[in-house]
């Protein structure tokens, strides 16, 4: 086997294909990334840790064709620190041989023919465009669980009823669900997964480049996803278990509602928190006209700030924890924050609006529970 190749090129497929490796795989040979490179001027790189498999097509000038496994990180590592000149890779007996420049590595094999073949794509389902997917994965896996004790919670409930696709996600204190349009393969599918939510967030690091990503899903009975875009293809299985009924948890009438502009109300809960102590919450006071925003008490730092704020309904004074409500808020993506309560111990719900008097954008909600003041 041997190709040439751009450095820049190889070091964004190779990175691209190791991102998922494990750091402590089940068997040391699944660390490996597996090379094929075609006499047709096609190479292909892949991983699989018999959850997660990504797979990259990329051109390169073949000279040889023939396939090898090699340490997946430390040939990125080498690749990301070559000069920015032509890469030459070849197979010279059991050592891959890589040279740039005035650069020259030789890296150990690991025997190709005991890695695991890669699982076939799912039956497509549908399409959707890629920066769309990206939005609404980042603005959903924020509410994920990161406790690998509760496995069922790091994942993202995706529901595909038609031409809508719908994803939720919680950790039990907040939930976050975005409803987005799509095109699915058959217009009146009806199917529902729970995706890992770093599976998703990977995705979206990666196959946000413009274009539409293909998503493919087992039929019932199945246990794989699939995602593809730009000669990138990643499959993932599925979580198991039942996920919780969490869209009754939004509340249908709210008796207060409040809208702040989005970017300084950020900003004002940064600062303000700089002196919350762990657990505690920001509180924030919502009188007509305005809102204020405190963190602190007693013989500890306090800080305070006011601002523009317009209320329907009675003055309320609340309390979120700043981490959560700051997610929430940078999730939503638009200049002003919708905040309904019910009452000041109830979840409240965070949405999205493009002005003052605009109408509120429900496409993604953001119900948060608040924190005794």
């Amino acid at each position: 086997m041997k190709f040439h190749l751009d450095r820049g090129v190889l070091g964004d497929a190779v990175s691209w294909a190791t991102r998922t490796l494990p750091v402590r795989p089940a068997l040391p040979i699944l660390q490996g990334v597996r090379i094929v490179a075609e006499t047709s001027g096609s190479l292909q790189l892949s991983t699989f840790d018999y959850e997660v498999s990504a797979q990259i097509q990329l051109d390169a000038e073949v000279e040889q064709g023939g396939e090898v496994l090699v340490q997946g990180r430390m040939l990125s590592d080498i690749v990301r620190a070559l000069p920015n000149k032509d890469v030459s890779v070849s197979l010279e007996g059991t050592k891959l041989q890589v040279r740039c420049g005035s650069s020259r590595f030789a890296l150990a094999t690991l025997p190709v023919e005991e890695y695991p073949q890669l699982p076939a794509m799912p039956p497509r389902a549908g399409a959707v465009p890629a920066d769309v997917f990206a939005q609404a994965i980042s603005q959903v896996t924020v509410a994920a669980s990161k406790d690998d004790t509760l496995p069922l919670l790091t994942g993202v409930k995706v529901e595909i009823s038609g031409e809508t696709m719908t994803l939720m996600a919680t950790d039990r204190y907040r939930l976050a669900m975005r409803e987005l349009t799509w095109t699915p393969s058959s217009p009146g599918a009806e199917q529902t997964a729970l995706v890992r939510g770093r599976t998703l967030q990977e995705v979206a690091r990666s196959l946000a480049t413009g274009g539409s990503v293909e998503v493919a899903l087992a039929e019932e009975g199945g246990n794989l996803v699939g995602f593809e875009a730009g000669g990138r293809r990643t499959t993932s299985t599925l979580v198991d278990g039942d996920y919780p009924p969490v869209r009754r948890l939004f509340p249908e009438q709210s008796a207060i509602t409040a809208v702040v502009a989005t970017a300084p109300l950020i900003e004002a809960v940064k600062r303000v928190s700089l002196v919350a102590e762990r657990n505690t919450p920001v509180r924030l006071s919502f009188t007509e006209g305005q809102v204020a925003l405190e963190a602190g008490a007693g013989d500890d730092a306090q800080a305070s700030e006011v601002l523009e704020a317009q209320l329907e309904g009675e003055d309320l004074v609340v309390g979120f924890n700043s981490g959560f409500l700051l997610d929430g808020l940078q999730a939503l993506g638009t200049d002003f924050a919708r905040l309904t309560f019910t009452d000041s111990i109830k979840p409240s719900v965070m949405s999205g609006q493009e002005s003052l008097e605009g109408t509120p954008d429900t496409s993604y909600r953001y119900l948060i529970m608040p924190m005794r003041t």
